[in-house]
C-alpha cells in the first residue's frame, strides 16, 4: 500500500520537481498540496505570488490545495503555529508524511524536521542531495517552464527578476549563484509542467521592491482560469 503524502507547495520549480519524483514513485500517493499565504496580501509568503495563480496550478495538476494562513509581519512562531495546525488536520485524516523540495541546506532541513516531528509526522525530501546544476538543466529540458518571481539583489542582479528560467538564464547567472537558487538567490513560478493538463497563461507585470528583494507581479490571464475558487478550502 502506498504512503499518503502532502507536498509543501510554493509554486516554484523545486517543489514541482519534487512532485514529479513523487508521482513517479509507486511508494507514495500525493493527496494534497499545502501552501502558506499571507493574509491581506493574498500571496505566497516569501515568493509574493498571487493566490489565484497557486489555485490555478493546483487545478491544472489535478490535486487539492490546502491553505495555511499567516498575518502580515508574522514571525517564525506564527508560521509554526499555522503550519502545525494544518499538519494536524492532515494527521487526523491519516496523512502522516509531508514532502519538501529542499536540496541541501542542512539548517532548513533541521528546522522543518523539528516542526514536523512536533506534530508526530514524518518529513520527506524527494530531491535532497541532487547536484543543482544538473537538476536545473533537467528542469529546462524536461517539459517544465517557469519564470522568476523574486530576486535577492544582494546575491544576483535585479534584472534576473521576471525572466524565463531557461538555458540563457542559467548561462548568464553569476557563477557565485546556485543554479537552483537554493540559497535564496531567486524564487520561481512554474506555468507549465508534465503534470499540468495545460500551460497557465501569465503576464509579467512591474517590478516591486521590498528592501533587498524585488518581486515581479505575475497575473493570470482570464482565459486561463480553470479553478472554482469557492470550492477550495
Amino acid at each position: 500500500m502506498s504512503i499518503p503524502v502532502v507536498l509543501s507547495w510554493s509554486g516554484g520549480k523545486d517543489c514541482a520537481i519534487a512532485l514529479d519524483r513523487l508521482l513517479s514513485d509507486d511508494r507514495y500517493d500525493v493527496v494534497s498540496l499545502l501552501t502558506t499565504f499571507t493574509r491581506g496580501y493574498d500571496r505566497v509568503s516569501m515568493h509574493g505570488v498571487r493566490r489565484e495563480l497557486i489555485l490555478e496550478q493546483a487545478a491544472a495538476i489535478g490535486l487539492p490545495l490546502s491553505e495555511s494562513w499567516i498575518e502580515k509581519g508574522a514571525c517564525n512562531s506564527d508560521y509554526e503555529a499555522a503550519m502545525s495546525a494544518s499538519l494536524e488536520q492532515f494527521k487526523l485524516k491519516g496523512v502522516e508524511t509531508i514532502a519538501f523540495g529542499d536540496l541541501y541546506v542542512e539548517e532548513i532541513r533541521a528546522y522543518r524536521d523539528q516542526l514536523v516531528q512536533r506534530v508526530g509526522m514524518k518529513s520527506l525530501y524527494p530531491i535532497w542531495g541532487e547536484e543543482t546544476t544538473a537538476l536545473a538543466e533537467r528542469f529546462v529540458t524536461g517539459g517544465f517552464n517557469a519564470v522568476t518571481c523574486c530576486v535577492d539583489t544582494k546575491q544576483i542582479p535585479e534584472s534576473f527578476c521576471g525572466r524565463e528560467f531557461d538555458s540563457t538564464f542559467l548561462e548568464t547567472l553569476p557563477e557565485t549563484a546556485d543554479r537552483c537558487g537554493e540559497n535564496g538567490e531567486f524564487h520561481s513560478f512554474i506555468y507549465n509542467s508534465p503534470q499540468m493538463s495545460s500551460p497557465i497563461e501569465v503576464s509579467v507585470g512591474e517590478t516591486q521592491r521590498d528592501g533587498q528583494f524585488v518581486f515581479s507581479d505575475l497575473t493570470l490571464a482570464a482565459a486561463s482560469i480553470h479553478y472554482q475558487q469557492d470550492a477550495v478550502t
